[in-house]
């Protein structure tokens, strides 16, 4: 069974900027290409970390009375005078993911670092993409008939060598009903589990019966 990695979910074109850039330049390139954060870089295209707009922001709270209406262009100008940089915006380290991860990966890791992107390095730890939460989701839009096929494809008839009449899959909007009897009862939590880690599956309902119960105990 194979699971989409993230080089087939990331944005590759990603716009970036250095960490000597100012915040006016940083600003700029937000707003130039309708995103909400960049990476930033080093000079030998090492991701150092990420400025967002939720950085910028307190930026913009110490300047008091200038933000109740947009800001001057001489404002932009002064704050550049000041001297913030986007390694000074930043946050940082920069949370990394390599292109062959899946999905389950980079949740995990997004969910613990409590992220909404992760940068895509390769071996040599330059920049090669950018998955956000959004691209995850992506998995979700996998239609139902290519869902069924795999589980019973792949985790029926491969996997545990189920004939394809005793066991039959139903898939609806990513919700996984599973049907029939198998042989042994220790394979009904097998079979759920694995149809759970298919790409796309929402939920799985099992109505399996079997034929011989192998988790009792002996005498």
């Amino acid at each position: 069974m194979r699971h989409r990695e993230l080089r087939e979910l990331m944005t590759s074109e990603v716009v970036t900027v250095r960490r000597d850039a100012p915040f006016k330049d940083v600003v700029r390139t937000l707003a130039e290409h309708k995103v909400s954060a960049v990476p930033v870089l080093d000079d030998d295209g090492h991701p150092l970390g990420v400025v967002s707009e939720g950085d910028l922001l307190p930026k913009s709270a110490d300047q008091g009375d200038y933000f109740r209406s947009l800001p001057t262009p001489e404002d932009w100008e002064r704050m550049k005078s000041e001297g913030a940089r986007a390694e000074e915006l930043m946050s940082a380290p920069a949370v990394c993911a390599r292109p062959d991860w899946t999905v389950a990966e980079a949740a995990r890791l997004m969910e613990a670092q409590n992220v909404k992107r992760l940068l895509v390095v390769d071996e040599n730890d330059l920049l090669v993409g950018v998955v956000s939460r959004r691209d995850l989701l992506q998995i979700f839009l996998r239609d139902d008939d290519t869902i069924r096929h795999e589980i019973t494809g792949e985790i029926l008839a491969h996997t545990l060598r189920q004939e394809p009449s005793p066991v039959t899959v139903a898939v609806r909007d990513g919700r996984v009903e599973v049907h029939g009897t198998v042989h042994f009862r220790s394979l009904v939590p097998v079979i759920e589990r694995l149809c759970r880690t298919v790409d796309g599956v929402v939920s799985v309902s099992e109505h399996l019966g079997y034929a011989v119960d192998d988790t009792e105990s002996g005498p």
